[in-house]
């Protein structure tokens, strides 16, 4: 595991806290939507940070290509229908390029400043000219509205316990799932980034913001330039 991140809860736990199985059991939301929307039809897409396929699924059922990379091979073996790569997505160079690149799960905001930089190096490297980077931020107030919870209309709980700050801008946040048969627990390293830090480290790989996908900011188009 690494340091500052755990997991706990049936099945296999990924190094950064991620259970599989509870992640098989996540639905997709609205993301698919806001995706297919911004990036054009058949478009082939570069998912970093894929794990089970929460949305590399819906995404193939629209008609797009996907290519599936994450370091979990445990989470790699839940995607069907993807090409899939197993490694961290900071050091990938598949000397190929993609209309979408797309970096969701708030991997943007890696407590790793290094990490950050690699991820969104990696994004610029891989898309092709005259595509786009999908981004996924957290909300503005992620860290600071807590503790909170969520009901899911499928019957289970999501509760942000803490966010508590451990230095150097970074917040160590505790996550529950509550399930009727079983809980999982993730505790994670995260980085708050304003809307200008955000920019300032898209800039840093050579990235500008096209347009702001949803109206909470959540959601980002990016592109060279």
């Amino acid at each position: 595991m690494r340091e500052g991140y755990e997991g706990t809860g049936p099945g296999a736990i990924t190094p950064d806290g991620c259970a599989v199985e509870l992640y098989s059991r996540l639905t997709v939301g609205d993301e698919p939507d806001i995706i297919s929307a911004a990036v054009p039809a058949g478009a082939h897409i570069l998912e970093l940070g894929s794990g089970v396929g929460r949305m590399t699924h819906p995404l193939l059922e629209r008609g797009f290509t996907v290519t599936a990379v994450d370091e979990s091979a445990e989470m790699l073996e839940r995607v069907r229908g993807a090409r899939t790569i197993c490694g961290p997505i900071e050091g990938l160079d598949l000397s190929e390029t993609f209309d979408v690149v797309m970096l969701a799960s708030f991997l943007v905001h890696s407590g790793d400043v290094e990490v950050r930089r690699g991820l969104l190096n990696a994004c610029a490297r891989h898309v092709a000219e005259g595509g786009c980077v999908l981004i996924q931020r957290e909300a503005a107030d992620s860290h600071t509205d807590v503790p909170r919870e969520r009901v899911h209309p499928t019957g289970f709980t999501i509760r942000i316990v803490s966010a508590e700050p451990v230095g150097d801008g970074v917040d160590s946040v505790h996550v529950e799932y509550l399930f009727p048969d079983a809980t999982w627990t993730q505790t994670f390293l995260a980085r708050p980034l304003t809307k200008e830090e955000f920019e300032e480290a898209l800039g840093e790989a050579g990235l500008r913001v096209d347009r702001y996908l949803t109206e909470d900011g959540v959601w980002v188009r990016a592109v060279k330039g």
